[in-house]
Formats: C-alpha cells, sequence, structure tokens
C-alpha cells in the first residue's frame, strides 16, 4: 500500500507550487488574488498543525474556570457573559492567563509575523 501525503503536506505543496510557480507569472490583480490563496492555504495549514491541541487546552481552561463540562462553543458563550456580567473580571484567577493563551494561539495560526505576537512570544520565554 502506497503512502498518501497528509492533508498539511498537499497544503504546502499547493501553497508553495502558487508563490514560487504560478504568481511570478502573474500580474495586477490575479497576482493579488493568487497571493491571498497561498496565504489562505498557510492559515489552513496551520490551524490543522496547532489547532486540535490548542482546541483541547482551551476546552481543558474553560472548564477549570467555569467549573463544569460542555461543549468549547457552549462554555464559551458562558465565559462571555459572564464576562460581560462583571462576574468574572480580570482578577478572576486564571482568566486573563485563559484569555492571553487563547489570544497567542488564534495569532499563531493567523499572523504568526505579527510583531507583536513575536514580541509576546520573545516575553514569555
Amino acid at each position: 500500500m502506497q503512502d498518501q501525503p497528509s492533508a498539511i503536506e498537499l497544503i504546502e505543496v499547493v501553497g508553495e507550487f502558487i508563490r514560487n510557480h504560478a504568481m511570478p507569472q502573474l500580474k495586477g490583480h490575479t497576482a493579488f488574488h493568487a497571493l491571498v490563496a497561498a496565504n489562505a492555504l498557510d492559515i489552513v495549514r496551520r490551524e490543522l498543525e496547532i489547532g486540535p491541541k490548542a482546541g483541547d487546552e482551551e476546552l481543558r481552561r474553560l472548564k477549570s474556570l467555569l467549573g463544569k463540562d460542555g461543549p468549547i462553543e457552549a462554555l464559551n458563550r458562558e465565559l462571555c457573559a459572564k464576562i460581560e456580567s462583571d462576574e468574572m473580571t480580570l482578577e478572576t484567577p486564571g482568566l486573563r492567563e485563559h484569555l492571553w493563551e487563547t489570544t497567542l494561539t488564534k495569532l499563531a495560526i493567523d499572523q504568526p509575523k505579527y510583531s507583536g505576537y513575536r514580541r509576546a512570544l520573545e516575553e514569555k520565554a
């Protein structure tokens, strides 16, 4: 049986093809749209690489903060409602850390070259 490339490998190869072979031959709006497509593939690749573990960690933090179990979407809605009603504030143990880790994870997926994200990682190390 032949091994098939993983979804991550396929996405990576298509993104490289767009950047290295297709884009140099394109002009104007078409080149811009090709770059947008390549960048979107990069986000999908990072989501596949980082997302599952990050989701598990976020769910664990939410369960700890709220003291209950449930789907991540429902727990996030409950957390938002508690923050909005001032039932939970940044002084609530664990909330500040949860929000910070969640933000850093989203940046790792969406904008890993963002200077503020890079600086936060350096300060964290």
